[in-house]
C-alpha cells in the first residue's frame, strides 16, 4: 500500500490545493443519534464531547447551533502521515496573513478549514507554494 509522500519539498511544490464547494461548520455534541453518518465530514471524540464537521446546510436543516462557518480546502497530494513540516509550512504562511486554519490530516490528504471570508486569500497563499 502506498503510504504517501514524505519529502517536504515535493509536498509543498505538488500539494495542489482545491477549494471544495460549500460551507462547513464545527459542532460539538454528546451523541450523534440525530445525525446520519453519511452527513458527517469528520468526527473526533474528545473528553468534552464529540466534535463534528458538517456541511452548513446539514447543520441548518437539523437546527444545530454553531458559531464558525468555514471553507474546506483539500491538498490533493497523498501526504504520508509521517511527513514532517507540511502543516507547519502552510500554517505559518497563513498565519502571517492573519488567517486561522483548522487542519484535519486524513489517510490520503490534508484538509484545511479556514473562515469563509478568508478562503480566496488562503488559496492564493497556498498556490504560491507551487511556483
Amino acid at each position: 500500500m502506498n503510504t504517501g509522500e514524505k519529502d517536504l519539498n515535493i509536498l509543498l511544490k505538488s500539494m495542489k490545493p482545491i477549494l471544495n464547494d460549500g460551507e462547513y461548520v464545527f459542532y460539538s455534541t454528546k451523541d450523534t443519534d440525530e445525525i446520519k453518518s453519511s452527513d458527517i465530514i469528520s468526527l473526533f471524540h474528545e473528553k468534552e464531547g464529540i466534535s463534528l464537521i458538517l456541511a452548513k446546510e446539514t447543520a441548518d436543516n437539523l437546527k444545530l447551533n454553531y458559531n464558525y462557518v468555514a471553507s474546506w480546502i483539500t491538498l490533493e497530494i497523498h501526504s504520508s502521515l509521517e511527513a514532517v513540516g507540511l502543516t507547519a509550512a502552510f500554517s505559518k504562511a497563513l498565519s502571517e496573513e492573519n488567517i486561522s486554519c483548522n487542519v484535519v490530516a486524513a489517510f490520503y490528504h490534508d484538509h484545511i478549514f479556514v473562515a469563509k471570508e478568508d478562503a480566496e486569500k488562503a488559496m492564493t497563499i497556498l498556490l504560491a507554494f507551487l511556483k
